[in-house]
């Protein structure tokens, strides 16, 4: 059996961290949490993760346009979560517009 030497692990190089990157991002143009993950090249699940640091102020202060039923037309003004809501609660229906995250 062959031994490989180990070889140290490079990391990839990176201008900016994904965050900053989500916060350029968000200073420029209002977005739903799926764009910013088509944008950035990670998943909706850590782009969720990462605006909960945003949102605690160290970057500015994170704006959230709240989700709204696109029925109904019934807005989820009191909602603190970041994931956008899967049904209408008066309306039962699933056709949710995802809330919009900005940097003002």
């Amino acid at each position: 059996m062959k031994i490989r030497p180990k070889h140290a692990t490079v990391p990839r190089d990176r201008d900016e961290t994904e965050r900053h990157r989500i916060v350029t991002l968000l200073q420029a143009e209002s977005l739903p949490t799926r764009e910013i993950s088509i944008r950035i090249r990670i998943s909706e699940k850590e782009v969720l993760d990462h605006l909960e640091h945003i949102r605690m102020g160290r970057y500015g202060t994170l704006v959230m346009e709240p989700a709204a039923c696109r029925a109904c037309g019934f807005v989820f003004k009191k909602r603190d979560r970041l994931k956008g809501p899967g049904r209408c609660p008066v309306c039962h229906s699933e056709q949710i517009a995802e809330p919009l995250f900005t940097i003002g």
